[in-house]
């Protein structure tokens, strides 16, 4: 049982390496002419890794140097290989094209992965390959994929996961002959795909509107992982919650959707002081908004605890996919809230926080979610009692150094 008492947090920590950024930059390397160093990469999480030993299953290979990783790019694929992607969906969701567009002749590959992403939502994306030359015998991992890629018109949803649109974005430009991903909904979270497409453009690669085919990647030689956005947003609620708390490192001209986080705790009514890419938050009278969480589904666990020290009632709508994550996060977050004294309630793609004083704190349950314990651990921040939870561990698929920054700023 991890145990966390009531503490207003604040100073300063710098923001770690953005998962979604290193996640590109290493499978655009692994795809390129040449070698490729790719910059602050300190204390990799578990997705990254899952990703880093995926690429080297492929047959590529990388060399570790302090906070920064020289990615040998992937020559011949192995006739028989393993990709094990973990608990990551991005792994999966990515490489699964790649692999449909690289794998040759009589080769296989085995693909796996744990947790819940056996559960998470492939069969859009394998449809669209298998109508498109790919052989892949299941609908959830683990599967096999043989069968060679082909160029053509590829047809899928844009609102059930923004990981398809960028997985093929990596694939289309390696096969013969030109592609075009047409979307049949509209796109959600359409920050990580232009994240996508400024990674493929500094590696010399289009990905818009017709994709040219036989492109090459080609290795810019270095790049730099920026602040990641995403696990900040759990710093710069704690500043909305008492602070101030500032966070380092982050880039405002970033693609990062989850940015967004300052101008929602403005809205909220916490004060937000930019100076450079230092970010400084520190608390106010808070009151309750409404927030469109199609763009931004993976704040709504952090928010949810500013929702629950809000005047009002705080409504996230547009939420439906977050019942595909690493864990159903409506309900889950429904149930950690309520089971520290919080008011809220879910719908079919909603939740809705009733807010304005303290929760009572006690136990609460996690779900394996490294989200759902950011969510738990920022709740002691406005609980009367310690909160307490099994199962931090989860926390280390996203920030294995959460600890060490979350003593920084206790007080």
């Amino acid at each position: 049982m991890t145990i966390f008492e009531p503490k207003t947090l604040f100073g300063t920590v710098a923001a770690i390496p953005a998962k979604a950024e290193a996640h590109r930059a290493l499978i655009a390397a692994a795809l390129a002419d040449r070698p490729t160093l790719v910059r602050n990469l300190s204390n990799l999480s578990n997705d990254i890794r899952a990703t880093l030993e995926a690429l080297c299953a492929l047959g590529a290979s990388f060399e570790t140097k302090g906070d920064t990783i020289l990615m040998n790019p992937i020559r011949d694929v192995p006739q028989t290989a393993t990709v094990d992607c973990g608990e990551s969906g991005s792994t999966l969701r990515f490489l699964v094209p790649v692999i449909s567009a690289i794998v040759k002749g009589n080769s296989t590959v085995h693909v796996t992965g744990g947790g819940r992403l056996p559960e998470r939502p492939m069969e859009d994306l394998l449809r669209v390959l298998r109508a498109h030359g790919a052989v892949i015998d299941g609908d959830r991992v683990p599967f096999s994929i043989t069968g060679e890629l082909a160029a053509g018109t590829y047809e899928l949803p844009g609102n059930v996961s923004s990981q398809y649109v960028t997985g093929l974005m990596f694939a289309l430009p390696l096969l013969h002959g030109d592609s075009e991903i047409r979307l049949t909904t509209p796109l959600e979270s359409t920050g990580y795909v232009e994240m996508t497409k400024r990674t493929l453009s500094m590696f010399g690669v289009q990905a818009e509107g017709v994709v040219k085919g036989d492109q090459v990647y080609r290795s810019p030689c270095e790049i730099t992982v920026g602040g990641d956005w995403s696990n900040a947003a759990m710093w710069l609620a704690a500043g909305a919650l008492g602070g101030p708390v500032t966070v380092t490192g982050l880039d405002l001209e970033s693609a990062q959707g989850d940015k967004a986080i300052l101008d929602i705790l403005r809205r909220f009514g916490a004060t937000v002081e930019v100076h450079q890419n230092d970010v400084t938050v520190s608390g106010g009278r808070l009151k309750a908004i409404e927030l469109d969480m199609r763009d931004i589904p993976d704040l709504l666990p952090v928010l949810s605890i500013v929702a629950a020290a809000a005047e009002g009632e705080t409504r996230f709508v547009n939420a439906g996919r977050l019942r595909l994550k690493e864990s159903d996060r409506l309900a889950t977050v429904a149930a950690l809230l309520t089971a520290l004294g919080g008011k809220v309630e879910d719908g079919p793609d909603w939740l809705a926080v009733k807010g304005g004083s303290r929760l009572r704190g006690g136990c609460c349950e996690v779900a394996n979610d490294h989200r759902l314990v950011m969510a738990a651990v920022l709740a002691s921040a406005i609980s009367e009692t310690s909160v307490e939870f099994e199962g931090f561990q989860a926390i280390n698929k996203s920030y294995p150094t959460f600890m060490e920054d979350y003593r920084k700023l206790e007080k």
